[in-house]
């Protein structure tokens, strides 16, 4: 008999400083003293959203006015397994309180551990925290280009964009070439500059990975591992992913990330089959990691993609 997953919502409530609220579970509680998102069990005909404004409501007193899907992750506990559909909470109204005998306490996400132990399933989502909603990608073509494609990465660096990727697979001098990796070393100078990470596409070579912030492995490449690739501490790894099992396996290989798409149309392949806001959807479905959606989209429809349960966004010509 397979053991009962037990549907729990739970909130990430953000204010716009960036500080993020956390409960202490009280006395008497399994994992008491420990700290953990607001939230609890869905009862039955909830959705997710309805649980969560219920349960914030009776345990620390907010009327949620705006709030959205994000990871939904699933976690084994000793005696039970959950499934936390963690969502981001952005509108409420009224201040938090406890109302549950449960302290409560505002901290920076990156510092989280700083208040005392952390509940196991209360760590990705902070470790997820720290991707950016942006993600842009390069189509720099040749070295005609370069001049061109560092101009608009200025740009994009000013504006914000933390995490790029170089993916070049059309380079006329070969993918591994000289000229390439100089192109390389002018954009991760860039990027450390303005504070963001740059990953090189799994089909540049793998020594490229180590010199920049880690890999983006195309839907191929990931399909050949079974684990995460050799990198250096605090590299990333993102997956492209088409379905929602190459989004699981994704999280199976304990990618950082995924990226999902083609969502909408894009202008260099007019007319070819997309997944559509639904479709991307049902491909995030139990991802366990955050997923961008990737195809058509710019800052116009950032929004939309958070409404759908996305991470963010990754592009090239919306982005970059």
């Amino acid at each position: 008999m397979s053991e009962k997953i037990v549907d729990v919502a739970a909130g990430l409530i953000l204010r716009p400083d960036g500080m993020l609220l956390l409960g202490q579970r009280p006395e008497g509680k399994p994992w008491a003293g420990w700290w953990e998102l607001p939230g609890g069990k869905l009862e039955p005909g909830e959705t997710v959203l309805e649980a969560l404004a219920r349960e914030l409501h009776e345990e620390i007193g907010i009327r949620v006015t705006q709030s959205r899907p994000w990871v939904t992750y699933v976690h084994a506990y000793p005696h039970t397994t959950v499934r936390l559909a963690f969502c981001h909470v952005t509108g409420w109204e009224g201040e938090p309180r406890s109302l549950e005998n449960q302290r409560l306490e505002w901290v920076d996400p990156a510092q989280a551990a700083s208040v005392g132990d952390l509940l196991p399933a209360t760590l990705p989502p902070l470790r997820w925290l720290q991707l950016p909603t942006a993600y842009g990608i390069s189509s720099i073509g040749s070295r005609a280009g370069v001049p061109a494609f560092l101009g608009r990465l200025d740009a994009a660096l000013a504006r914000g964009v933390k995490l790029v990727q170089l993916r070049e697979p059309q380079w006329p001098d070969g993918v591994g070439a000289s000229s390439l990796h100089e192109v390389l070393q002018a954009v991760l100078k860039r990027c450390r500059a303005a504070g963001a990470r740059l990953l090189v596409n799994s089909v540049h070579p793998a020594a490229w990975w180590k010199e920049a912030d880690g890999v983006h492995l195309r839907g191929a490449d990931a399909a050949r591992l079974s684990a995460r690739p050799a990198l250096p501490a605090g590299a990333l790894v993102g997956v492209s992913a088409h379905d929602n099992a190459e989004v699981v396996h994704a999280r199976e290989i304990s990618a950082d990330f995924a990226v999902l798409g083609p969502v909408l149309e894009t202008a260099s392949h007019p007319g070819a089959p997309t997944l559509g806001w639904e479709g991307f959807v049902a491909g995030n479905r139990d991802a366990g990691i955050p997923v961008f959606a990737l195809g058509g989209q710019s800052s116009s429809t950032l929004s939309a993609a958070l409404r759908h349960g996305a991470h963010g966004i990754a592009g090239i010509r919306g982005l970059l």
